[in-house]
Parts: C-alpha cells; structure tokens; sequence
C-alpha cells in the first residue's frame, strides 16, 4: 500500500511569481560591474567547451550598430562553442539553466542574465554561430509588462518568433573574426539611445573602465585564451595611439612584472601570497588598468574577491601587519577548500564563504603577523628609519612614573587553574565596596568595611572562599610613531584630518604629523620664537611631545578599563577610534601651556 501511495503521489513543482521581481532584488546584490565578469566567464567556458580550448574574447564597440545609427554600444565577441536558436531560447530565457555543466561552487547560471538584464532593460542582443549557421535573439525587460523575457521579433518571411536566423554579413571578422562558432552579445542599455560604452557612475578609470574591472577581478586567465578590451573609442577608429585594443592578464602578470620580492605565508586554512612592488612611478602614478598600489583581497579559482585597497585597503593591511609601506604591499589570502571547509561564492559573486560563513580575516591576519615575513619587515624598518621623528618616550615614560598607580586599577579574571580567590560578584569592573572578606589564615570578620579610593576605585577584593581567578595586568605604554605624507611613513588620504590611530593587536600609536590640529599649534610657537634661530624645530619638537603624551595617557586610561564587566570590546573601540583620539587632543590649554614652558626653558622667555 505504501509503494501505491508513493507511486501515485506527484509533487507539484514549485513556480516562481512576479519573476521581474525576484530578477530585480537578484541585481541588486550584485556589483555595478558584475556583468564584466559574468558575460566574460560564460565567453572562457565557451571557449573550453571547443576542442581546441583555445580562443578570443573581446570587448568592443558594436561597430554594426554604430555604423547605422551613430549610436556606440557595448559588445562582447568570442570565439566560443556557440548555440543554435533553439538553444539560445531554452538557455537564455530560464534562470538556473546553463549550456555548461553547473555546480554549487561553480557555474549556477543565473551570473549574467541577472547582473546584465537588469542593467540594460532595453536589452541583451546575442547573435552565435554554431556550424556556421547564426541565429538571434533579444533578452530584454518588457515595458509594458515589466517582466524579462526574450523579444518576440518579425522574420523575413512573415512569421513571428523569439529567435532568427541571421546573415553572414555580420558576422564579426575584423579585429575577432569568427568562423565556423562563437557568440557575440550587444549591450543596449536601458534606452534605445544609452551610450553603453560610457562608463557607469563611480567606475575606476573611466576610460580604461572594461579592462581596469577585469585585470582586477581575475589573477589570470586559462592558458590559450586571451581578452581584449577597447580603449579610446571616442577617437577615431584609425587612430591606433590613442583608439586601441588593450591585453588584460590579471593580476598576477602586473604584480610580477612590477615586484622587488614575492613569497607565501601558511595560513593554516589558508594560503598568504605577497608581493613587494618596486618603488616606481607606477605606483604613484596609478596605471589606470590594473590595481598598481598596495592592496589586499581573497584569491580562489583564479579570481580575486573582496579586493580592497585605498583606506580601506590600508587599514585590512595594517591589520595584518603591515604598518608601513603599505603603498608597495599586496597579499592576496587564498582559502583551502577541503572535506570539512567548503569554499564557496554567494549567489551574487560578491563575496567568498567558508562553510557558508563569511572569511576569517582577523584569523589569517594574527597568522600573518606572526610568521611577518623578513622582507616586508625590513621594508617597514627602512621606512622608519628614515622618518625625522624624534622620541619622546623616555621624557614621557618619567612623567608617567608619578602617576603609574591612576593606570593599575587592579582586576581579576575568572580562571579554573588562577591562583587568586575572588568573590563572584567582585569580578572585572564590580562594585567598589563589599563587605571585608577574610584576612591571610583568619576567619571572615561580620564588621566593618573596605572601600576602593582614588585610581584604585575598581579595585577587587580577594577572598579565600572565592571563585578561582587570575589578574588582570594593568594598561602597557603603547609604541609610538609619528606619520607623515613627507617622509612616506603616511599616505595622502589614510589618517587624513585625524590625530591618531591605534593598533590594539600591536599596542600602537601612530600619530598623524600633517594632523591641522598639531600644525596650527607648531606655527603659534614658531612665529612667537621668529626671531630664535631654530625655533620651528624646537617648536615642532615640543608640540610633538605633549601631544603624545595626551594620546598615550589616553590610550593607557582607556586601556586600563578593558575586561571590565561595563565595558565590551566594542565599548573601548569606539573610545580609540581615530575621531575619539583625536577628541581627546582637542583641548588645547594644558597643552599650549606645557609648550610654553618646554620653550621657555630651551629658547628663553618671550619677555627675555
């Protein structure tokens, strides 16, 4: 009866409503550029699907359209398997379907019909050569209805239907000439009169947009397969200085063409590859093609994820150790799929998974720091030793000592093997006053009380019959270094009208020399010390150093609070961001009298 009542049973397969919709929300997770990638990964696959598994691909202005309407658009060319029509129309028009075999990790046939269609509503135009027959058809967001679909078009001998043969005079054969198969999509925009080539809004390089995108998304292509991109199509096409085709390799082709040194870090779930780039124009003078600056991203399958460079860039390398010299730093972190660790990008290809979570960065980045290789630290170490900063830490550390009991607001931490007894409800950042617990051998006394006073206000109280627990040491003077866009230990636009920034993992400061706040008091001294010889160093040296020690003091004192049961991770974070810290220098009297009297002992009083 049961094998009856499965065999009879039939699952009504699951539809999808309102498919403008779903395709719509799809879209917006993917990036403004995704389509570069997709419709370019579809021409690769293509291309191996041949048994040459050998070909070109190339991104262009369709010449055809800009022909007979003076209109320039997008197009991509490749000399791949190609379809027949009514291949096109049954891969084309279903999400999920793929010519190509689909994974979980790979292929899942959704890339280009949702990063491309939602982006040119007027329309996707692919023409495709399959045994040197070429068929058509057109992928668009219908008007009327809103839904994406493929164009009912008009054929020569009367009829209607969503594919058409085509002629061999289009047929691509000038700069990718297709023979016998091979595909060619046109981009058409979201109107019939959108110039697609055009970069979109907030594209690096504009006009080396296609191939700055692609260099920068792909460590490298298959072997046999080579991509071109257009440059400099506004110019006139015989103009092949300035109207030219450009080569894109990826990355990895830049980096090695451009390195002083290069290696890998194991990683434990991961690989690290770095690179040190050469000190040369290019970096500053960015190529406009290919990512010429430091920076840091996640490696998989040949392609690069979760680039980052910039501030943002600067900071993720900081992170990992980099401190300095991040300007000719890359490291690419490639994550190991195993058994027990997949490896996966989300459905939008913005972004790698392990085990469906995101990337452990901070993990791979204390690995990192650990094993720092000795290139990139003898980098760091040359740039500092060339800074001009002066070191106030012995003169600051001597202050220190009078007040080092405000920073030892002594705290206990809860361990099973501490050598400490303490009371559950007097555990970090407890009450400041209990009943007196048990003296050294005694007895707990009934009377009388003991409260905390001054800096040891959050001081706990031991007792013999309390949980086990260990000490928690007081703050440690924080390392410091001064930073500048001068001397290249700073660069333009990281720390920029910040004071400081520190580096918890580290215990570091860095304070920003080119900071107005700091500046503006340099120049108050120097121009009441005009007539002193030397008083722009002298003023600047002493600025400096009471600076850092308000930025020190700070960073100490909020230290000091850390493991405190009112105060989470986050909560002392946010007190040393670089907007608190530079807060926390912003109050300028103590700080302009202490100079005062720093110069009035060096260079005289100004009344003298």
């Amino acid at each position: 009866m049961t094998d009856t009542l499965f065999g009879s049973e039939r699952t009504l397969p699951m539809t999808v409503a309102a498919t403008g919709f779903l395709v719509d929300r799809l879209g917006q997770d993917c990036a403004p550029l995704q389509f570069l990638r997709e419709l370019t990964q579809n021409s690769i696959e293509a291309i191996q699907a041949t048994p040459e598994k050998a070909g070109d691909i190339l991104w262009d202005v369709d010449w055809d359209t800009y022909t007979l309407t003076g209109q320039r658009k997008l197009c991509i060319t490749d000399t791949g398997c190609g379809m027949a029509g009514e291949e096109m129309v049954r891969y084309i028009n279903q999400l999920s379907s793929s010519v190509h075999e689909q994974s979980m990790e790979g292929n899942f046939g959704v890339g280009a019909k949702i990063a491309a269609a939602t982006r040119n509503h007027a329309g996707l135009v692919y023409l495709s050569w399959k045994e040197g027959s070429g068929a058509t058809i057109q992928l668009w967001r219908d008007p009327e209805t809103q839904d994406y679909g493929l164009r009912q078009m008009r054929r020569p001998n009367g009829t209607y239907g969503h594919w058409g043969l085509v002629e061999d005079t289009v047929k691509p054969k000038d700069e990718l000439v297709i023979e016998r198969h091979g595909t060619k999509v046109v981009l058409l925009g979201n109107h019939d009169g959108e110039d697609t080539m055009a970069a979109p809004p907030g594209a690096a390089s504009p006009s080396k947009w296609m191939a700055h995108y692609l260099n920068t998304r792909y460590f490298r292509f298959p072997e046999g397969i080579r991509v071109r991109a257009r440059e400099g199509w506004e110019y006139p096409r015989e103009s092949r200085d300035t109207n030219l085709l450009r080569t894109i390799n990826g990355q990895e082709r830049y980096l090695e063409a451009h390195k002083e040194s290069s290696g890998q870090v194991d990683l434990g779930t991961a690989t690290g590859h770095w690179w040190i780039l050469k000190d040369e124009p290019a970096i500053s003078q960015n190529s406009g093609w290919a990512a010429s600056a430091g920076h840091i991203a996640a490696l998989f399958r040949d392609e690069l994820y979760e680039m980052m460079g910039g501030r943002g860039g600067v900071a993720r390398l900081q992170q990992f150790g980099v401190i300095f010299g991040y300007r000719q730093v890359v490291i690419y972190v490639e994550p190991h799929s195993t058994a027990t660790c997949r490896v996966t990008s989300n459905t939008a290809r913005t972004q790698l998974l392990m085990n469906s979570e995101g990337l452990p960065w901070a993990e791979w980045a204390a690995e990192f720091r650990r094993q720092m290789p000795d290139e990139i630290s003898a980098l760091m170490e040359a740039i500092v030793a060339g800074s001009s900063s002066s070191d106030h830490r012995q003169a600051i550390r001597e202050r220190l000592r009078t007040i080092r009991e405000l920073f030892k607001f002594a705290r206990y931490r809860p361990t099973p093997a501490g050598d400490k007894r303490v009371s559950t409800e007097d555990m970090a950042g407890g009450s400041s006053q209990r009943s007196e617990g048990r003296e050294s051998g005694g007895s707990r006394s009934s009377g009388g009380s003991r409260g905390g006073s001054g800096g040891n206000i959050y001081s706990l109280f031991l007792t013999d019959d309390g949980d086990p627990a260990t000490e928690v040491q007081g703050a440690i003077e924080p390392d410091v270094k001064w930073v500048t866009v001068e001397d290249g230990t700073r660069m333009s636009g990281v720390l920029e009208d910040r004071a400081a920034k520190y580096f918890p993992e580290q215990n570091l400061l860095h304070i920003n020399g080119d900071f107005r706040g700091i500046t503006a008091l340099i120049d108050r001294w120097t121009e009441k010390y005009a007539a002193v010889p030397g008083a722009h160093r002298e003023a600047t040296d002493a600025c400096r150093e009471w600076f850092e020690q308000s930025l020190v003091e700070t960073v100490m004192g909020v230290m000091s609070l850390k493991d405190s049961r009112e105060w989470t991770i986050e909560d002392i974070s946010r007190c040393l961001s670089e907007e608190a810290l530079t807060a926390a220098v912003m109050p300028r009297y103590h700080i302009d009298i202490a100079v005062k009297r720093a110069l009035g002992s060096k260079l005289g009083t100004l009344k003298a």
